[in-house]
């Protein structure tokens, strides 16, 4: 049963995203999301997680809703497993964007966001090392100038977000130190 939802999430995601294009490639956004989920599945069978590695940049990067997401997740798993989804998919969502506060620099925007961050669940940072694993591999690769910033904001996150699997987080901090090595 997970693999047929996790495919069906999937297959939403990929929707959602359609168009959409990696930054620093032509690759379509959408293995992006598959990585983050496929590296999380390496610690985690938990469904709700898995799902929303593949949905993580769905309420940040598309036109979906949070109403839209929670309709497709009812008719494919069950009430508490949509709405556990949702949740996590809601933690890591950035609320501290440019669109929404353009008084804020990007310093000052990060810091609100690492507050909020460090109150989100277990899940959703488990989720998020993931995430930064796969960005920051990526941003290392094509763009070492901005791989300075984000791995030192990635460095100042990890230090705050430590509620989620251990060893993933491990995984982020020395994928993280290893690339600030790098550019050094």
């Amino acid at each position: 049963m997970s693999n047929d939802v996790l495919k069906q999430v999937e297959t939403f995601a990929r929707d959602a995203h359609r168009g959409q294009k990696r930054k620093y490639n032509d690759d379509p956004y959408i293995v992006h999301p598959v990585r983050v989920m496929q590296l999380c599945s390496k610690y985690t069978r938990d469904v709700p997680m898995l799902a929303a590695a593949l949905l993580h940049d769905v309420l940040e990067d598309t036109a979906v809703t949070e109403e839209e997401m929670l309709h497709f997740l009812l008719t494919i798993m069950p009430e508490a497993e949509a709405k556990r989804t949702l949740q996590l998919v809601i933690e890591l969502t950035d609320v501290y964007v440019k669109a929404d506060y353009p008084k804020l620099n990007r310093r000052a925007r990060k810091a609100k966001e690492l507050e909020r961050l460090a109150t989100t669940s277990a899940g959703s940072q488990t989720v998020k090392y993931a995430d930064i694993i796969d960005n920051g591999t990526e941003i290392v690769k094509q763009d070492a100038d901005f791989a300075k910033v984000y791995l030192a904001e990635c460095s100042t996150l990890l230090k705050k977000l430590n509620a989620g699997n251990k060893e993933l987080y491990a995984e982020a901090v020395r994928v993280t130190q290893a690339g600030i090595d790098k550019l050094k």
